[in-house]
Order: structure tokens, then C-alpha cells, then sequence
């Protein structure tokens, strides 16, 4: 099923027209990334409406949508009302999630049709994958584990965070990235006690631990990816605390397939953590989903009630953090299957010391 059929399946009584105002939900809906419009779907025409700098793009990549360029005499509420007009519109959706206030209220004040919150309709499709999506993020995993693979021989003693950063963006692009997907975390020593740390002046020295996490966009779609390394060599704390993680990896792992609950496959890795003695330096979920967000639901993590499907996308990322001393995360991701997973990243997850 084309997604633009998947919006118009949303449409009945009470809705009869669906606004898209995040660039997410346009690319989901066109099949086709454009980085500023609007576009207007219902079950009697769809239009797209883009300025002068898109508009080429979006009439040769778009498909499904009347494309129409908006400018000083025919701005987005004049050209949507025509729209509405001629599609006998009356109440439209809105994706309430991606809105300012400030936009909601002008939407209100100058669209001719009533404007109802729409969001978890419009986005819920997003949860499961269709099979070329899955293609496109495969390859931009590929590309992921290409860049960590070459950046692992630049890390040296005396460079600063910020310098290797620079060297993993670097790598990323040299691999075909067309974007990233976040801005990449790397963190070494004691920063690495910090899940989400910033990449500054610190230099990187012997014994410490480098946490890199990274993702790059492909044809939109994300990649995500988390390593951590050691440099020069590692004790025995240090070892302990990673080949924990690593097992609660791999359990989570091992628990994660269609029917099951995201709760349960945090459960699974939690324990390990937990019985190791660390439970406390586990905060946050160990898996969100991803697609054309970096961060999309449905998630493994403790609140995680809903049933994973096949075909849904998750992050696998348990982390022990230490403050003040060290970190560790290993994160790849993974699709649902009926009987297991799929694991998408395939570099090596052994503890590397360089």
C-alpha cells in the first residue's frame, strides 16, 4: 500500500482532510523529502504546496500530490483554503505534535474548515516498516558501520574530543551519509559516565574509555549506532563493566520478536544489569524505535506496554554509567521479526582496545 493510501484510510465522517506541517509526515506521505511546505490530502485530491527554492525538486520527486508553489500573492493560507474549498473540506486534521502555538492560532484564525487534533493517527503508521523503507535504513546502517570502521584507526592519544568528532563526521559523509541523523555523542574518560555528554577540548589519553554514538541520514531515513572503545588498554573494572553490558545486550536481544511486549525485552536486559550490581547506573530505556525520526515510538523500556510487530524498528542500547569514573553503552538496532529479530548494525561488539 502506498503511504499516501494510508492517510487517505484515515478520512471519514468526522474527518474529512488531513494537514501536513511537519516535514516527517510530507516525506511519509510523498514518499519524497522536501524541507519546507505543507501539503493537504483528502479522498478528492491531495495538494503540496512549496516556495521558488523547492519547487523543481518537488514537482519531478513527488508523486500522488498536485504540487503548487506558493509566493507573495498566493501564500500557504490562500492557496490551502482553495483547497479546502474545492475538496468540499470541512474538518481537517493537524498534527498537534509539530505545531507552535503561534502557527496553530494563524491556522485557525485564516483556514476555512475546523481544525481538530490528529497527530497519534498520522503518525501511528510510521510504527510499522514497510519492506523498501527497511532497505533504505539497512544502508544506512551500512554506512554507519563503514564510518566506524575507518574512524577506529585515526583515534589517537593526544586528540581532542572535539578533533575526533570531526573525524566521525568526516567518515560518515566519505560513506555515502546524505545527513545525520543527530549530533554525534563522543565522549571519553570520565565523560563518558554522561549518556547524552557533549564532545569538547578534553583530550583523549591512554586508558580511557571513547564513546562514540552516531547515525546518519539516508534517502531520509535514520541510522543509529553506539561503540564504546578503550585506548591503550583497559582494567579490570573497566572490562567487567563492558562485557556487562554486552550480555545485556545480548539478552535483550534475545528476547526482542513480534508479540511481545517492549517492557518485557527492557526486563530481559535489565536484569542482567541489575544482578551484576550496577542496577542503579541503568537510567533510561534500553531501546527507542527510529525511522525518519531518531527517536520514534513504540519503545523498549519499562513503561513499553505495547506489543512490538513484525517489521517495527527498535534501538538495543543498555549503558552502565558511572559518575566521575567511566561509561558504557553498546547500541544497535534491530528489526521485529516473527520468531526473533534481525540485527541491521554488524560491526563487532567485542571490547576493542586500540
Amino acid at each position: 500500500m502506498k503511504n499516501i493510501e494510508k492517510y487517505l484510510s484515515l478520512l471519514n465522517g468526522e474527518v474529512n482532510g488531513l494537514l501536513l506541517t511537519s516535514r516527517y509526515s510530507r516525506h511519509y506521505g510523498a514518499e519524497f523529502d522536501i524541507a519546507e511546505g505543507v501539503a493537504i490530502v483528502t479522498k478528492k485530491g491531495c495538494r503540496y504546496f512549496t516556495d521558488s527554492r523547492y519547487i523543481e525538486s518537488a514537482e519531478n520527486g513527488i508523486k500522488g500530490f498536485e504540487v503548487m508553489m506558493v509566493d507573495r500573492e498566493n501564500p500557504f493560507n490562500k492557496l490551502l483554503n482553495e483547497a479546502i474549498e474545492d475538496f468540499g473540506v470541512t474538518v481537517l486534521g493537524y498534527e498537534e505534535n509539530y505545531l507552535t502555538v503561534a502557527e496553530l492560532l494563524d491556522y485557525e484564525k485564516n483556514l476555512k474548515a475546523a481544525l481538530v487534533p490528529y497527530n497519534k493517527e498520522i503518525y501511528g503508521f510510521r510504527a510499522v516498516k514497510e519492506d523498501w523503507e527497511l532497505d533504505l535504513m539497512r544502508k544506512a546502517q551500512d554506512i554507519t558501520d563503514k564510518a566506524f570502521s575507518e574512524v577506529l584507526p585515526r583515534i589517537k592519544a593526544g586528540m581532542t574530543e572535539l578533533e575526533l568528532q570531526a573525524e566521525l563526521i568526516y567518515c560518515m559523509y566519505k560513506n555515502g551519509a546524505q545527513g545525520l541523523s543527530f549530533d554525534p555523542i563522543v565522549v571519553s574518560g570520565p565523560n563518558t559516565s554522561l549518556p547524552h555528554g557533549v564532545a569538547g577540548e578534553r583530550v583523549i589519553r591512554e586508558g580511557d574509555f571513547i564513546t562514540m554514538d552516531f547515525g546518519v541520514l539516508y534517502q531520509g531515513y535514520c541510522s543509529d549506532m553506539t561503540r564504546t572503545v578503550a585506548l591503550g588498554y583497559a582494567t579490570d573494572e573497566m572490562k567487567e563493566v563492558y562485557n556487562t553490558v554486552l550480555q545485556a545486550q545480548l539478552a535483550g536481544i534475545a528476547a526482542t520478536k513480534a508479540g511481545v511486549a517492549g517492557k518485557e525485552i527492557d526486563a530481559a536486559a535489565r536484569k542482567v544489569i541489575t544482578d551484576a550490581g550496577y542496577g542503579k547506573f541503568f537510567g533510561h530505556g534500553y531501546g527507542h524505535s527510529l525511522g525518519l525520526e531518531i527517536h520514534e515510538g513504540p519503545n523498549c523500556n519499562p513503561g513499553g506496554d505495547r506489543i512490538m510487530e513484525v517489521n517495527m524498528v527498535s534501538s538495543a542500547e543498555p549503558g552502565i554509567y558511572l559518575p566521575g569514573k567511566f561509561g558504557v553503552r553498546i547500541e544497535d538496532v534491530v528489526v521485529f521479526t516473527a520468531d526473533g529479530c534481525e540485527d541491521i548494525t554488524h560491526s563487532p561488539k567485542n571490547l576493542i582496545i586500540i
